[in-house]
């Protein structure tokens, strides 16, 4: 059970990096934070709404994903007791 404690701590870091390079590459709504670094210049390369849709489900996926190894993590321990 070690090792597969190991492999999901890895995927949770892996995922978790995955989640936040996502994130900043969602186009942003204006009046935040990603308007200080150039987030509310339009660009004629500005992502078309397909793409976002796109990114907004790997992101949601990612994020689920995350959440189904972190309660692989906090359940694995309670088997491994009962055996």
């Amino acid at each position: 059970m070690d090792v597969l404690t190991l492999a999901l701590q890895i995927l949770v870091v892996v995922l978790s990096m995955v989640i936040v390079l996502l994130i900043l590459l969602h186009k942003g709504r204006g009046g935040g934070v990603s308007d200080m670094f150039g987030g509310g210049v339009t660009t004629s390369m500005s992502s078309s709404g397909s793409a976002q849709r796109l990114l907004t489900r790997l992101t949601v996926g990612s994020v689920v994903a995350w959440g189904v190894v972190i309660a692989l993590l906090g359940v694995l321990p309670r088997l491994t007791l009962e055996s």
